[in-house]
């Protein structure tokens, strides 16, 4: 059971088919270790499996979303053997993929910092809605490192033109930047946050599960199909779920001027 489980540095809470998730370290700005990756790989893992679930909400705790990596994890990192490294960032690399690719919508709310691979765990949503305190960097430049386990993410979603900015120059930039390159998809004054989060919710809510999950479906194989390709996958598609139970519900509702049954 989801709802029996613990955790040391995130929390979680489910209701009415939602799940929102908690960073929970704010004495040090959500900053991850390899405790707080295991626990999110774990979670998201648990989530992907569970047919109940509909929308998976990650946030922070404190003033940040996530400042990057903890720096006194970064200190035992230095003494690690290839193998050791190799098999951590392999951790840290699979749940940026379990994340991104949730068959149910998922959505990132930052407040203040996302720092790193706090700017991965935002990007790997689908939806992303940051304060306009919000700072986003992709900083590992600086640190003699790179954005490695992010970079299929961040380049997918803000293109290889900003993308070599970001990661070559490590800058920070504030949250209306990061709406311009793509990197946020909504930008609210601080104390409309929970609102918009809400309002977004609401409106995933209004979709039918099934074709919500066809949506993600759509995006992970039309860009790697050719288009002559896509002629016969897009109408097989649509004709499916034309005829389905959640197809036909939702035409009928429509025609007959009422909510459709998920919906409620």
């Amino acid at each position: 059971m989801i709802d029996s489980r613990s955790y040391n540095t995130i929390t979680f809470e489910s209701n009415d088919k939602i799940v929102r998730i908690y960073l929970n370290r704010p004495q040090i700005h959500n900053a991850f270790n390899e405790v707080m990756i295991s626990e999110l790989l774990d979670l998201y893992q648990l989530l992907a499996e569970n047919k109940e679930v509909r929308i998976v909400v990650l946030t922070g705790t404190g003033t940040s979303f996530c400042a990057g990596a903890d720096l006194k994890w970064m200190q035992g990192i230095i003494h690690y053997s290839y193998q050791q490294n190799y098999e951590e960032s392999l951790n840290l690399a699979r749940l940026f993929h379990t994340i991104y690719s949730m068959s149910i919508p998922t959505v990132a709310v930052v407040q203040g910092a996302a720092i790193g691979g706090g700017a991965g765990l935002a990007a790997v949503n689908d939806i992303v809605i940051a304060s306009n305190q919000a700072k986003f960097s992709l900083s590992e430049v600086r640190l003699g490192l790179v954005p490695a386990c992010i970079s299929p993410y961040i380049i997918r979603k803000i293109g290889e033109n900003k993308s070599r900015e970001l990661f070559l120059t490590g800058r920070r930039i504030d949250a209306d930047t990061a709406y311009q390159y793509g990197l946020v998809n909504q930008v609210v004054p601080e104390d409309e946050l929970d609102e918009a989060v809400e309002k977004t919710v609401s409106q995933l809510m209004s979709g039918s599960p099934a074709a919500l999950k066809i949506c993600k479906e759509l995006l992970a194989n039309v860009p790697h199909k050719s288009l002559s390709e896509n002629i016969d996958y897009t109408a097989r598609v649509i004709a499916n779920l034309r005829v389905s139970d959640e197809g036909q519900e939702g035409m009928n509702a429509f025609f007959e001027k009422r909510k459709p049954k998920w919906s409620h």
